[in-house]
């Protein structure tokens, strides 16, 4: 062995041992107050007391988040804010599974009017998750903590992995040698057509990704939060011609509070599919597949992934814009209110992706109101395809909104949840009129109708 090659294997080593220490002292201190570990700092010389404070909050941040590697003793987490901003276990698994999807997909019915339906499933007819058996490679720009790497690896045969900042690349070779990942390539570098930053064609040319896939960095100057695509970090805008020539393919996440409608005029007509993913209750990201290829308009999938995911499918709402302009809700009248039925409250997907009338027109269900996104319907056959989507709910009272009938609910219902939309009094308004506390499964809405004015319907969850 050469004294080059021995003096590398030697630092290796070292780091490996440093990293190794590094994480048990984590570990052994998760419970600690970080602010008195920092001014005891001279107990433990050995020991970079900032970076294990920093190591120990976000790991703290990863529980329920990412569980398994908040279990695992042995993993290192430089970064808090890489630790807040990277993917759940459940969204990492969807990105995979898309773009293992993507890549075995290609020029296929993805995307097509015959994928679109009520329940628009990534199915046999999209081309099903899972691993293919085809070799293909996908490049991660953008590495942050490795989350994302580390999912598209079980699916990818070969992971490139980028990151700018040199304590984040440290703590991915160690993490992702734990973890067994022999597929994933690490590499340290600042993408970007700037003197001081590596271009896509230098970086990717060599790898030949079949997927570029980025998430870049929402952080301006200061630490200020960013919307626009072209303030990110890279700018996907400068680089995609660049990226294309490389990749047919590129895979972005960007912010839930992003505007669809924005984003993909400014990305353009390679825009192919945009899934607005949803989980536990909250909008966690979307996601622009770019396809160089691509010339036709953009279908966008309201993805609600359920508790038990991958055991369970996700529940997918596919259209196009154009269907959504195009339709009218149908609304509704007196009549609709009177004997059983039932309230549907759309799910973070599905009010982020903005099918508001599409909805009505696909599902045959009733719309309150132009502004307000609460739908009726009698046919209980409807009730489980609705729940898949956001939340279903008996109607077991239907009032005009006033003193008495406010008064009248909050004696009938004394526990219960309570909701106001389009009123001119909020949630907590609303509720202190009630006097009602939270509890039980019965909720009250307090709602206007285009036909009835305010509503006050007194419900319980199915």
């Amino acid at each position: 062995m050469s004294k080059p090659i021995r003096k590398i294997m030697c630092i290796f080593v070292q780091m490996e041992y440093m990293m190794e220490q590094l994480a048990k002292f984590v570990s052994d201190h998760l419970g600690d107050d970080t602010s008195k570990l920092l001014l005891a700092r001279g107990k433990w010389p050995e020991i970079d007391m900032d970076l294990a404070v920093n190591c120990i909050e976000s790991r703290r941040k990863l529980k329920g988040k990412v569980q398994d590697w908040f279990e695992n003793p042995r993993l290192i987490f430089p970064a808090k804010l890489s630790a807040e901003q990277c993917s759940s276990s459940a969204t990492g698994l969807y990105k995979a599974d898309l773009a293992e999807r993507i890549h075995t997909g290609s020029g296929d019915s993805i995307g097509t009017e015959e994928s679109i339906s009520p329940m628009s499933l990534l199915s046999d007819s999209n081309g099903v998750p899972g691993t293919s058996g085809q070799v293909w490679k996908i490049a991660d720009l953008t590495g942050g903590l490795g989350v994302d790497s580390w999912f598209f690896s079980q699916r990818a045969s070969k992971v490139l992995y980028n990151e700018m900042q040199d304590v984040l690349c440290n703590a991915a070779v160690h993490n992702f040698r734990v973890l067994g990942a022999d597929n994933i390539v690490v590499s340290n570098n600042a993408v970007g057509n700037a003197s001081e930053q590596v271009s896509p064609t230098v970086l990717l040319s060599e790898f030949g990704p079949d997927i570029v896939y980025m998430d870049p960095a929402r952080r301006g100057e200061g630490g200020k939060k960013v919307f626009l695509i072209e303030e990110c970090t890279p700018d996907v805008l400068t680089l995609r011609e660049e990226i294309f020539k490389i990749s047919r393919h590129i895979l972005i996440k960007l912010s839930p509070m992003a505007d669809i409608s924005m984003v993909c005029d400014r990305l353009g007509p390679t825009c192919r599919e945009v899934h607005v993913v949803a989980t536990a209750g909250e909008c966690k990201e979307l996601l622009i597949w770019m396809d160089r290829e691509w010339a036709e308009e953009y279908h966008i999938h309201a993805v609600e992934l359920p508790a038990d995911y991958p055991e369970s499918e996700p529940s997918v709402f596919t259209f196009r814009p154009s269907e959504e302009r195009g339709s009218t809700a149908k609304t509704v009248a007196m009549t609709d209110l009177t004997g059983n039925a039932f309230l549907f409250e759309p799910g973070k997907a599905m009010m982020k992706a903005g099918a508001y009338n599409l909805v009505s027109t696909r599902m045959d269900i009733l719309k309150l109101g132009k502004s307000t996104h609460y739908y009726i319907f009698a046919d209980s056959d409807k009730i489980n395809i609705l729940k898949s989507l956001g939340k279903v709910y008996e109607i077991l009272r239907c009032q005009p909104l006033d003193k008495r009938t406010m008064k009248t609910a909050g004696k009938d219902f004394p526990k219960a949840e309570v909701t106001a939309r389009n009123l001119p009094m909020d949630t907590d308004t609303l509720r202190k009129k009630l006097g009602v506390t939270s509890g039980d499964d019965a909720h009250i809405f307090g709602l206007k109708s285009d036909s009835q004015g305010n509503l006050i319907l007194c419900t319980r969850r199915i």
